[in-house]
C-alpha cells in the first residue's frame, strides 16, 4: 500500500513547496506529518495503512504566508476511504487562494 500527494499552485503554475501535510485516521489520531518537497510532493505517507477512513490536512495558511498571499482557506482537509489496502493511493491538490480541487490520482 502506498499513499502520496502532490500540491500544485494554480496561480504560479508551479509546485507548492513547503506545504505542511498531516495524515490522521478516522478518530483524528495523527499518523504522519511532513511538508511537500521542492516538486510539491510527498512521496510516501503512512506505511501499512489498513482499509478505513483517513484525513489529509494541508496547512495552506503557512504556505500562503510564505508566498505573501492572502488566502480564503487556511487549511484543506480531505477525507478519503481506503478500501483496497494493497493498492496505490495518490491525492493531488490544485491550490489557489480562493479555490482548490482534488481527485484520486494514479
Amino acid at each position: 500500500m502506498s499513499l502520496s500527494t502532490h500540491v500544485l499552485d494554480a496561480v504560479s503554475g508551479r509546485p507548492a513547496t513547503g506545504v505542511p501535510v498531516t495524515l490522521s485516521d478516522a478518530h483524528d489520531d495523527e499518523l504522519a506529518s511532513t511538508v511537500t518537497d521542492d516538486d510539491g510532493r510527498v512521496a510516501s505517507l503512512g506505511d501499512d495503512l489498513a482499509a478505513g477512513v483517513y484525513r489529509l490536512r494541508f496547512d495552506t495558511a503557512t504556505y500562503f504566508a510564505t508566498q505573501r498571499i492572502t488566502g480564503f482557506y487556511p487549511e484543506i482537509v480531505i477525507a478519503f476511504e481506503i478500501t483496497d489496502a494493497a493498492a496505490r493511493h495518490h491525492v493531488p491538490v490544485l491550490l489557489s487562494p480562493y479555490a482548490y480541487s482534488t481527485y484520486r490520482g494514479s
